[in-house]
């Protein structure tokens, strides 16, 4: 926004709410909008303003704003602006001048907006405080809530933007109650589990439904991501976390090809590894909770492992070391995965509460539906990449 276009802006937007028009009729500028449908625009923004402060001041009883001004509503706007772009704030002070102190809103209207900025600042700033005392809560899992949704911005520009999901198949996720969704496992760091999650949260019908992954033993080991991971709600890929989290009735996400999975070269990718013993079917049976098959496609070519190196893998810990065109070479740097397109997709379910009690001890059902579910999201990948024209395009 220039210098000019600021104040012609709140001009412009007086004009429309009333005020008597000086523009010569036989100007060839292009037509403002009908004086209606700014006046509708405006009174849409104050309900949505007036309802968003009454559901908030309900929500929030103990909150006691301090006593509004324009000039107070200026500064706290200006102050956010000041760490705001050079071309969102130049012109802004006059068009803050001119909006908050003509008649762009109503008073009540204004208040109202105080009442939700200064709230959010107060908010964030209590967030800060308990963060540094350790007076927050998390549930049993050490699921923190706070930083669970201080993350989903960041997940909701990877999953919209950076990697473009697309999504099928969320109707055959239950609005309720436990399921366990089966996936294909690739790339070097756990973004496929992050992204089932992602997608999940902002398109199942349910809104918000947190997926619970269970991550190999190894990640245990990283301290900045176990903790990160514990924050999330995720859980360490052990038969018994995973039968806990399924009677407790969760959504829950597992990888049976384990490190196999992640460690893949590139000439490897979308050719599963085995599914281990079945501990996830074991989970399944235990709790009588539906078996989902899913399909990630895009994932495995985030990172080119071209090969791994045994010996540094041993030399941190690790289960691999990929070395790949960027990685270690760059450093840090190199561990940027590619912004390919991905696609999951989420198959039918697969029921066990046909099967009797003693189902989780049958050493050969438990084989074969560790192999029915491998071999259905071996064939969606397939269907998949037949249907796919790009890696990295639409």
């Amino acid at each position: 926004m220039s210098d000019e276009q600021a104040p012609n802006t709140a001009a412009g937007a007086q004009e429309e709410l009333g005020g008597e028009s000086t523009r010569d009729e036989t100007s060839t500028q292009e037509p403002v909008p009908p004086e209606t449908d700014v006046q509708e625009q405006l009174q849409g923004l104050v309900a949505e303003l007036d309802a968003l402060a009454k559901r908030l001041k309900a929500l929030t009883p103990d909150h006691s704003a301090p006593e509004y001004s324009p000039r107070r509503l200026r500064d706290i706007i200006a102050e956010t602006l000041g760490r705001s772009s050079p071309e969102l704030r130049i012109g802004a002070p006059d068009w803050l001048q001119d909006a908050v102190g003509g008649d762009l809103l109503d008073l009540e209207t204004w208040q109202g907006f105080w009442y939700l900025l200064t709230y959010t600042a107060q908010l964030q700033a209590d967030i800060v405080k308990r963060r540094f005392t350790g007076e927050y809560e998390t549930d049993a899992w050490g699921l923190d809530w706070e930083f669970y949704e201080s993350l989903v911005p960041l997940l909701t520009f990877l999953h919209t933007v950076y990697w473009r999901v697309d999504a099928t198949g969320m109707e055959n996720i239950p609005h309720e109650g436990r399921a366990l969704l089966v996936s294909n496992h690739s790339g070097q760091l756990p973004w496929d589990g992050a992204m089932i999650g992602a997608a999940v949260w902002n398109e199942h019908p349910s809104q918000r439904l947190l997926v619970r992954c269970l991550y190999g033993p190894w990640f245990a080991t990283i301290p900045f991501l176990s903790a990160i991971l514990i924050k999330m709600g995720h859980a360490v890929g052990t038969v018994e976390n995973g039968t806990r989290l399924l009677e407790q009735d969760a959504l829950v996400a597992t990888f049976p090809e384990g490190s196999a999975g992640s460690g893949k070269l590139f000439r490897e990718r979308y050719q599963l590894a085995q599914f281990g013993r079945g501990g996830f079917v074991k989970m399944a049976l235990a709790t009588q909770t539906p078996i989902i098959p899913v399909s990630v496609v895009g994932a495995e070519e985030t990172y080119i492992t071209l090969a791994n190196s045994p010996s540094l893998a041993r030399l941190v810990r690790a289960p691999h070391f990929p070395i790949t065109p960027t990685f270690p070479w760059l450093g840090p740097i190199g561990l940027l995965p590619l912004p390919t397109k991905w696609y999951i997709d989420i198959g039918e379910p697969i029921p066990t509460d046909e099967y009797g009690p003693d189902a989780a001890t049958n050493l050969m059902l438990i084989s074969d539906l560790r192999d029915q579910v491998r071999d259905t999201v071996q064939d969606m990948i397939h269907l998949r990449l037949a249907q796919r024209r790009s890696v990295f395009l639409e």
